[in-house]
């Protein structure tokens, strides 16, 4: 997500992606999640529960469990990692997690469709004395052991960044247009306010709307109204805020026969993402170093499961209104068509083989992509 997409313009590459960020805590917090009545004790294996989110996303299945799986499976074979996908349904996920939890696993592994709803969740975990690992979202207002995610403002920035100069001097000369993801995933707002920091007071904000549930379909209804509302002749840029509503905004743009299309950005580096990347039909797209996120979270789980600290993983704190979470935040990077060769698929992240498939080959070969 979204979901689960540059203020520095400088190239960064994937490897940049496991520097860990220690966010400063917000002022006049100051309790400790984690120590919030935690259970103590472990033991060398057990059962962890993973829990994501949805599926509208691909690297949730493609991506994010067999990464984790794979970690698991490497650091402790004896382990059993149980997997639900919540499909976007909160009370659906709250479910899954009592499930987890009556089939024994010790640790959950939550990626919360809706932050503040999955705090009934932890509060039920920690009373049943099963440890929380809030995953790429951070679960509100609730004791939660750990978290790992990406600086979420800094995304935003960096989408924030590559729209404003893309959009160049035409800046004054029509309005952009703010497609957000899910409102009940805090992530969305992080991302906007990021974005925001760049974009205020330079361009002028002509449509701005959340997008339930991070819908690719709504979305492209949301650019039709903006369309609408703003004319088409009036648009020079879309923020998107991931790949998969960038896909309906330039359907949209397409139907209604906007021309030249304006700059409009993404997130995620879906392959469906860099390909529109590729054949300019997308102007970037921010690149969140999956596996590294996944591993960091299975060595935070099992460190929870063996009752061992976890301070040596997670060395930053952010607050979730509950108290001061140990996290670990991992660094973002754009990507646009001249740093395709060098990021994804240099990491891995994409085969050549399925980025230049078909009528992508010729757009890969003058990407140097070959």
């Amino acid at each position: 997500m979204r979901g689960h997409a540059g203020r520095r313009r400088g190239r960064l590459f994937a490897a940049a992606s496991v520097a860990v960020m220690v966010v400063l805590a917000a002022v006049g917090c100051t309790s400790d999640s984690s120590d919030d009545e935690a259970p103590q004790g472990g033991s060398e294996s057990g059962t962890i529960a993973l829990l994501l989110p949805e599926t509208q996303t691909t690297r949730y299945e493609s991506a994010d469990r067999p990464y984790f799986e794979a970690r698991m499976a490497k650091i402790c074979p004896d382990c059993k990692v149980l997997y639900s996908n919540a499909d976007q349904d909160s009370a659906a996920q709250q479910n899954q997690a009592e499930q987890a939890m009556t089939n024994g696993a010790k640790v959950l592994v939550l990626d919360p469709v809706d932050g503040e709803a999955a705090a009934v969740i932890a509060r039920n975990a920690r009373d049943r004395g099963v440890r929380v690992v809030s995953y790429d979202r951070l679960i509100q207002k609730a004791p939660v052991d750990a978290y790992v995610s990406f600086d979420n403002e800094k995304v935003g920035q960096l989408q924030g960044q590559s729209l404003l100069d893309a959009i160049g001097d035409r800046a004054g000369a029509g309005k952009v247009i703010m497609i957000n993801g899910s409102q009940d995933d805090p992530n969305a707002q992080q991302f906007k306010d990021g974005a925001l920091s760049v974009l205020e007071g330079k361009v002028t904000i002509g449509f701005d709307t959340f997008t339930p549930d991070w819908s690719p379909d709504t979305a492209g209804r949301e650019m039709d109204q903006a369309i609408t509302t703003v004319g088409r002749e009036n648009i020079v840029g879309v923020y998107a805020a991931n790949d998969g509503m960038a896909g309906a905004v330039v359907a949209a743009l397409r139907r209604a026969n906007v021309t030249p299309l304006p700059p409009v950005t993404g997130q995620d580096a879906e392959l469906a993402g860099v390909q529109r990347v590729l054949a300019g039909d997308q102007h970037m797209t921010v690149y969140k170093a999956i596996r590294p996120e996944a591993e960091q979270a299975a060595d935070l789980a099992l460190a929870l499961l063996r009752g061992e600290p976890v301070d040596t993983i997670a060395t930053g704190r952010v607050d979730n209104g509950n108290g001061q979470v140990p996290s670990v935040l991992l660094e973002p990077v754009a990507v646009t068509r001249d740093t395709v060769a060098e990021t994804v698929v240099k990491d891995g992240f994409l085969a050549k083989a399925d980025l230049c498939a078909g009528t992508y080959a010729t757009a890969c070969a003058s990407a140097g992509i070959s």
